[in-house]
């Protein structure tokens, strides 16, 4: 089964990378650095929709690596830390409670909360990751993560955001 999901103003359907097990395939010369720039033999990616693809069948496996997976083949890449990013963070309302929504370097917009949490990454002082489908991971850019502390209000001296029932410290624990 597919899962729908919004790139920009439009639903889209991600491709059900959770039923394809391929066997692997090889290495493919594709490396994401720890900024979110995805390279392939050395040069830079830059055709956005070619960028959008790769993500959109992107998985991390239980062993920590990571493979562009198709129903036939399975090519594991290099990825530096996260392989996305988190470019902007809004907050609205729903019900009377405050909602977040991330939006992705793909476009891709999803709502924080316990279907993709937040958690904090120590070897970046710090700086907030969305958890994704198919155990990918969105490490926010310097101007989202400005916007979200912005968002953020002081819960017992510490700093947290809110979306709908979802709360999440933005400091880590002393």
């Amino acid at each position: 089964m597919a899962v729908e999901r919004r790139i920009g103003r439009r639903n889209v359907t991600s491709p059900p990378l959770h039923l394809w097990h391929p066997a692997l395939s090889g290495d493919i010369p594709i490396r994401i650095t720890a900024d979110g720039a995805w390279y392939h033999d050395g040069g830079a990616i830059q055709r956005e929709s070619l960028v959008r693809l790769f993500a959109s069948i992107l998985r991390r496996e239980d062993n920590g690596e990571y493979y562009l997976v198709t129903p036939a083949e399975k090519w594991r890449i290099e990825v530096e830390l996260h392989p996305l990013l988190v470019t902007d963070i809004t907050q609205g309302e729903e019900a009377g409670d405050p909602l977040l929504r991330a939006t992705l370097n793909t476009g891709t917009i999803l709502q924080v909360g316990e279907e993709h949490p937040l958690w904090l990454e120590p070897t970046r002082g710090h700086v907030p990751v969305l958890q994704l489908d198919h155990g990918l991971s969105a490490m926010f850019s310097r101007a989202a993560w400005y916007r979200l502390v912005d968002m953020a209000r002081d819960l017992d001296g510490v700093p947290t955001v809110v979306s709908g029932r979802y709360r999440f410290a933005l400091a880590p624990p002393q």
